[in-house]
């Protein structure tokens, strides 16, 4: 008797544990099922992806989506469409919204706000603070928190955590991995005449490199001191690779397209649509963080997703916000890359979809296999386009990378064993859930 699923996914290319090849993947009950030759099987609805490339569902564990308090810039549904034409499967979103994600009643308001309405699946960051020292065991643990974040540089109010008695005070009581914004707070306040009016091309040079790496030393050896696990977010310089290869046993990474992909010579190009924190730098930091990628040093890939509107970002340096859109792009910026030869597609797998699973305990996400969510990025790898403002779904409507052609390009995302895009456009009413830990498990 032949065996039915809900959906096969047929003779695609995928990539997985085993390596690449052909094969069908069956679903049922919204997780994979069967790996392998399906051909005797049927289902309620096969999907032909001869030709393509199917990836584990692609995880950005760095976004910001601007809700609740700055919904003009982004929010929750827009972002997430934005996610899914991109190929994201689910995201991790920061605390820095109004009022500030640092509670258990403010985390509640935010899943409340996303469940059925965010188009991925979803995590939120809480914001660690002194306030709440004392109570992040319990908040890490709480349903769809992706754990504790601490912003010890470029921050503003109560989410400013900068000297080293506020930051061990938080990961004495820490027990899973927290992530940390890590800029030297006293360099950067020090260095502020450093900023030159009209010319963003001085954002790298008052951020230097020496605020980025003198942070990272700071927070190894407090993580060392409390012992607690780390994970660096956004690595802007050649040295912290270097400095973090020495201390993978508490410190894990991430590194971010923008800052693989452009370099400080681009300010003259993009001006402030270019400015983010911490800064894109001279290119030997680029190149750098590549040597990190290929040495295995970097665990992640996000995309550090921050948009402002184009009005906010034309004022004039310093008055200019930073950041930039970055979740639609992630995938075909560095599938493009893959097909430059920089890295391979298991190694683009790696840092985006299992690198989540592994350092932060995704439960049954990041891994194509038997009982895992079904969650697919397919991919068309020989498809050339060009990137332009008129296909972003983020609110703020526009993308450091309009006019770039690339080689590799996202045409389906599937969320639990639902199509939500396919060819460019949303298929499926959004039905967004919280991702679940294996170190929080409920019940």
């Amino acid at each position: 008797m032949a065996v039915t699923y809900d959906l096969i996914l047929k003779g695609g290319i995928v990539v997985n544990h085993d390596g690449i090849g052909q094969r069908d993947v069956g679903v049922s009950g919204g997780r994979i099922a069967a790996i392998g030759d399906l051909g005797t099987a049927s289902a309620g609805e096969t999907m032909d992806c001869r030709g393509l490339h199917v990836l584990p569902g692609v995880v950005d564990s760095q976004v910001h989506f601007r809700e609740p308090g700055l919904e003009h810039k982004e929010d929750l549904e827009t972002g997430s469409r934005a996610a899914v034409l991109g190929g994201i499967t689910a995201v991790f979103e920061m605390p820095n919204t109004n009022p500030l994600t640092t509670s258990e009643a403010t985390l509640a308001d935010k899943i409340g706000r996303a469940t059925g309405r965010m188009h991925c699946d979803f995590a939120f960051w809480v914001g660690g603070t002194r306030d709440n020292a004392g109570d992040v065991a319990e908040l890490e643990r709480l349903p769809g928190a992706a754990g504790i974040k601490v912003f010890m540089g470029s921050s503003t109010g109560d989410l400013l955590v900068e000297d080293d008695e506020g930051v061990a005070s938080i990961l004495r009581n820490t027990r899973r991995r927290a992530a940390f914004h890590s800029e030297d707070e006293f360099r950067l306040r020090e260095r502020l005449g450093l900023r030159v009016e009209n010319d963003p091309s001085s954002h790298p040079i008052w951020r230097d490199e020496i605020a980025a790496l003198q942070c990272t030393e700071r927070l190894v050896r407090i993580a060392r001191q409390t012992r607690a696990r780390i994970h660096v977010l956004h690595i802007s310089t050649a040295e912290e690779i270097t400095f973090l290869q020495q201390h993978k046993d508490v410190a894990t990474c991430e590194a971010t397209p923008h800052h693989l992909t452009m370099s400080s010579d681009d300010y003259a190009r993009l001006g402030t649509l270019l400015q983010m924190n911490p800064p894109v730098r001279a290119a030997r930091h680029r190149d750098g963080i590549w040597h990190g990628i290929g040495q295995g040093v970097v665990d992640v890939l996000g995309s550090d997703h921050a948009p402002h509107t184009l009005a906010e970002k034309a004022k004039p340096y310093p008055a200019s916000p930073s950041g930039m859109t970055g979740v639609q792009t992630l995938v075909p910026i560095m599938l493009d890359h893959v097909n430059a030869g920089r890295l391979t597609l298991e190694r683009f797998v790696d840092l985006s979809s299992h690198g989540p699973n592994r350092i932060f305990g995704m439960a049954r996400k990041g891994r194509i296999a038997a009982g895992y969510d079904a969650d697919f990025t397919v991919v068309d790898m020989k498809r050339r386009e060009t990137i332009t403002n008129a296909q972003a779904g983020s609110r703020a409507g526009w993308t450091p990378y309009d006019g770039k052609e690339v080689t590799g390009w996202p045409v389906g995302t599937i969320v639990r064993g639902t199509r939500v895009m396919w060819e460019g456009e949303i298929v499926m009413p959004s039905q967004g859930r919280a991702v679940e830990f294996s170190e929080a498990v409920v019940g």
